[in-house]
């Protein structure tokens, strides 16, 4: 099958369908590429660097359309662009099917075969496929970014010989692919980080990175999980009570990043112009949900505005565009797995296979008909696993309860541990002879003393006391040798095995800390 590349021509659109490397990887399938000339450009990839990979070039989007099997782009086609397509052809593209009805009907009259890929759904096997996360996670890295450049302050707190300076305090806004993203960078700063989510589950996440998770008490069992792993919209009243909750944080947060999305419908409003009026000056908002609409009440789409009272919008809607050498990377893997997945013979011919999940999720136009929406899902989408229960929290009186019957059940075993100690003690004194009690004692207490030295220790400084543990082995040897002369068979024995065991710890001590010394040697 022979792929073509189109360059992209939305304004400010600097990404590209195609890596040199992307184009290796599907000529290992049997496939042929070819690119429109100079539509790596703007990503830093030369015609040379694509001829150089096996990638044909034409000099325009109308003779390789007319030369392909199938076509991949990353911004929906224009409707110029629809007309240079053939009948039966495939196009791989971002389609926005809600928002796009026009652009489907032009490509159901021209037979168009279309494969949406913000519309692959998020189940486990379609994760390598998955290019709105791929997207979202470079968005939301780079919305922090954003936001720190038009920060006037620190993100980590400081302490300095002129005075302290606080960490900055940040809201994120749904906690998806983006906002986990920003969540990540934003504590990889230093900054006290918050996050919100309509789905419960995610708060294990949040609190994983770092983060503090921001939760409402809400009675009505709200289950922000929609079909296909995305969130659902929330019923009035948990929208009223997350709103006067967001009313509280605004005076506290001095950045704001917001990345709520509901598939095929316009952003939801989540921070009110009362929010930001709120917030003090110089504080930051990135919208992150800027190009339906906006979360934050003032955004404006591709626009970076400040309010009356000092507060900065960013409504920017080419996040991964500002990063596009990696942004086209991770799309064309994201386009290589799909072409993998609708070729799946050796032959390398294209087989759309409509009862596949994925595949019939993805495609918006085919056969001449619109085939959006997609019927629900086979199987059980990622994010829509059931919520955990929030453990409950202890009251003091039971925290003291508890600490108190675990001290008793520790007491217990030690006395019952003792008394069986002392019960074999006195049985080995009656029956052993008096030269080998004296070895006896000296055994138990060693094995006492290096148990309570050892195991005391935090299990992170181990390592560093290798060195010790190395010496008490050589004191071990010399008592060891010491005793293997005895005159007592049972006596050498325990001896001759003393020496062997410290000897291998001694060694293992060694290996341990020149591989340990090693990580920190220039090479």
């Amino acid at each position: 099958m022979k792929i073509g590349i189109l360059g992209e021509v939305y304004p400010g659109e600097n990404r590209v369908a195609l890596t040199p490397d992307s184009a290796r990887q599907l000529g290992k399938l049997g496939h042929s590429c070819a690119i429109v000339s100079g539509a790596g450009l703007k990503a830093g990839i030369s015609d040379a660097a694509y001829a150089e990979a096996g990638v044909t070039i034409y000099p325009d989007a109308q003779s390789l359309c007319a030369n392909v099997d199938l076509v991949a782009k990353v911004r929906p086609p224009t409707l110029d662009e629809v007309k240079l397509f053939r009948k039966g052809q495939t196009l791989i593209s971002f389609i926005y099917p809600a928002q796009n009805g026009e652009l489907l009907e032009a490509l159901k009259e021209q037979g168009v075969n279309t494969i949406a890929m913000d519309m692959v759904p998020r189940i486990s096997r379609a994760q390598k496929m998955d290019a709105l996360s791929s997207m979202a996670n470079l968005a939301g890295y780079r919305a922090v970014i954003e936001a720190a450049n038009n920060f006037g302050r620190f993100f980590t707190g400081q302490v300095t010989a002129a005075g302290k300076i606080p960490p900055a305090k940040v809201l994120v806004v749904g906690a998806g692919v983006a906002g986990l993203a920003a969540i990540g960078a934003s504590v990889s700063l230093g900054a006290i980080t918050y996050a919100f989510d309509v789905r419960p589950e995610v708060a294990e996440q949040i609190e994983s990175m770092g983060a503090e998770f921001v939760f409402l008490e809400f009675e009505e069992s709200q289950d922000g999980a929609a079909t296909g792993g995305y969130a659902a919209p929330s019923s009035p009243e948990f929208r009223e009570k997350q709103l006067a909750k967001f009313r509280e944080l605004a005076p506290d947060m001095d950045i704001v990043i917001t990345t709520a999305l509901i598939p095929g419908r316009p952003a939801p409003v989540l921070w009110t112009k009362d929010m930001v009026e709120a917030m003090k000056p110089g504080s930051v908002i990135v919208d992150l949900a800027a190009e339906r609409g906006g979360n934050c009440e003032l955004t404006k789409p591709e626009e970076r505005i400040v309010t009356d009272n000092g507060v900065i919008i960013i409504g920017y809607t080419d996040f991964p565009s500002r990063m596009a050498a990696q942004a086209s990377q991770l799309y064309a893997t994201n386009i290589r797995h799909f072409v993998a997945d609708l070729t799946p013979g050796k032959d390398g011919v294209l087989v759309h296979n409509m009862e596949d999940d994925v595949i019939r999720s993805s495609t918006v136009t085919f056969e001449g008909g619109i085939t959006y929406p997609p019927p629900p899902l086979k199987v059980q989408a990622i994010a829509s696993a059931k919520k955990k229960e929030k453990p409950k929290e202890l009251t003091p009186e039971e925290k003291r309860a508890q600490e108190l019957e675990a001290f008793r059940k520790a007491t217990k075993t030690q006395v019952s541990l003792l008394a069986i100690g002392t019960l074999l003690m006195l049985l080995v004194g009656y029956y052993a002879p008096p030269s080998f009690m004296a070895h006896f004692v000296v055994f138990m207490l060693s094995c006492f003393v290096g148990f309570q030295v050892i195991w005391n220790v935090s299990h992170s400084l181990h390592t560093p006391l290798m060195a010790v543990t190395n010496a008490v082995s050589g004191i071990i040897i010399l008592g060891a040798v010491a005793q293997i002369g005895s005159s007592s068979w049972i006596v050498a024995i325990l001896a001759a095995i003393s020496v062997l065991i410290a000897a291998i710890n001694i060694g293992g001590g060694f290996l341990v800390t020149r591989r340990m010394l090693a990580m920190f040697q220039k090479s």
